[in-house]
């Protein structure tokens, strides 16, 4: 879910939970800063109410889906007003048996990063002070499971800030195909982490258009910029779907391949056949979709294109283009 609408439902909630009295759609508009931006007095239009009462409507029913309920009661001139008692709203006495508790310990140690380590502590404390059982310590190591979602990348913490506080950002950022980097101006939306990398999808300000970076290839310090985003962030962010279509994910073709003994081990993941060709050389067919030229790029000379003939061609352009710098 986008941040602006997380936000713009966070705040609806809280105001119905907050009233002691049935608030009506004009004090709810009057009322949360979202709608005021969007449709307050000074953008007043023909059309601007029937905007608010789709958005409220359907703000109003994500409520309901994620479990608030809210109540419609009519006061005594007809007016319609909505609140969230919270008698009806508040959860049950929290249970936790040793199972259970150990899923959560281990949800707690996936994050390496201070800050996030610092709010996973916190929240197995308050579940504790809830109804952990007092026997059961989270954090201790149940068999051989560590997982860990890895963040190398210096820009990760800034770009996460950054993406929940809807600032733009300014980075230098150096594409696969390109010797050198260049400055891109951005208003981040999300981070999602596909097969090990992490990428941030946003508004390419310079471009005008929507673009997905991998992190590993931002060179340099992420620098913070004034101002309000000037894009509407969508609702769904797709960046796992973006990324899975420059890897060949949604691939109709088939691509043949010479790949050098022990090395591209992702590749010969993904071949649906694999042929020993001898002198320390590999056959394999693997699955062609858009971007698959901007991949077999990082693999370098342990990689020959053999088939289809545009494909070949594409990959000897990016590695020409990267050998003239």
């Amino acid at each position: 879910m986008a941040i602006a609408k997380a936000e713009r439902l966070m705040n609806l909630a809280l105001c119905l939970l907050g009233t002691r009295r049935p608030l009506s759609k004009r004090e709810l508009r009057e009322s949360i800063e979202a709608y005021v931006e969007s449709f307050g007095p000074e953008k007043a239009s023909a059309g601007s109410d029937d905007s608010f009462n789709r958005m409220f409507e359907r703000d109003k029913d994500d409520l309901r889906e994620l479990g608030l309920v809210i109540e419609t009661v009519e006061n005594l001139d007809g007016e319609v007003g909505y609140l969230a008692r919270r008698d009806s709203n508040r959860l049950p006495p929290i249970t936790l048996d040793a199972e259970e508790a150990a899923a959560l310990g281990l949800a707690a140690k996936v994050w390496q990063q201070a800050r996030l380590a610092g709010a996973a502590s916190g929240a197995l404390q308050k579940l504790r002070a809830a109804g952990l059982p007092e026997d059961v310590d989270p954090y201790e190591a149940h068999g051989a499971l560590e997982p860990r979602i890895p963040v190398h990348e210096a820009a990760f913490e800034p770009l996460m800030l950054a993406c929940r506080d809807r600032r733009p950002v300014v980075f230098d950022y150096r594409k696969a195909t390109a010797a050198r980097p260049e400055t891109r101006h951005v208003e981040p939306w999300a981070l999602e982490c596909w097969r090990g990398h992490w990428y941030m999808a946003g508004w390419d300000r310079d471009r005008g258009a929507e673009r997905v970076f991998r992190l590993s290839r931002i060179t340099g310090k992420v620098r913070s910029r004034g101002g309000a985003f000037t894009a509407e962030v969508p609702d769904v962010v797709t960046v796992r779907e973006t990324v899975a279509s420059w890897a060949g994910e949604t691939a109709d073709r088939s691509a043949l391949i010479r790949l050098r003994t022990g090395a591209g081990y992702p590749l010969r993941a993904k071949a649906t056949a694999v042929r020993e060709l001898g002198d320390g050389w590999d056959e394999l067919e693997i699955p062609y979709g858009h971007g698959l030229d901007a991949w077999l790029v990082e693999f370098g000379p342990d990689v020959v294109v053999l088939e289809p003939a545009e494909l070949r061609a594409d990959v000897v352009d990016r590695l020409r283009a990267v050998a003239k710098g």
